[in-house]
């Protein structure tokens, strides 16, 4: 991540600790375009998409983190909470199943 990204993905989690979670979307956005491959700039995408109501955003993100990163059990965990609340219960039981073994 060059300096530039590296103080954008800064800014969009200062933009998250604050709860201006729209903000801080429209921060990392870009920060994950440039570097598709952070797994750390998607999750927190994801998390903003997810408190912003962004269930669309949220999945998608979410999804391409458990691509790169498929042990990640937060992730499993956040998507299967965006499933829910997008009334989509039988997909949600399955990553909350896996989040589930993956913690004990």
């Amino acid at each position: 991540m060059t300096a530039t990204l590296a103080e954008e993905f800064a800014r969009g989690r200062m933009f998250f600790e604050l709860k201006d979670y729209v903000g801080a979307a429209r921060i990392l956005a870009p920060v994950v375009a440039a570097e598709p491959g952070n797994v750390a700039a998607r999750l927190l995408l994801a998390r903003a998409y997810y408190h912003s109501a962004q269930l669309r955003g949220a999945e998608a993100e979410l999804r391409a983190v458990i691509e790169r990163a498929p042990t990640d059990e937060y992730a499993h965990l956040l998507l299967g909470r965006t499933l829910q609340r997008a009334n989509r219960h039988a997909e949600a039981a399955t990553y909350l199943r896996l989040h589930a073994v993956m913690t004990g």
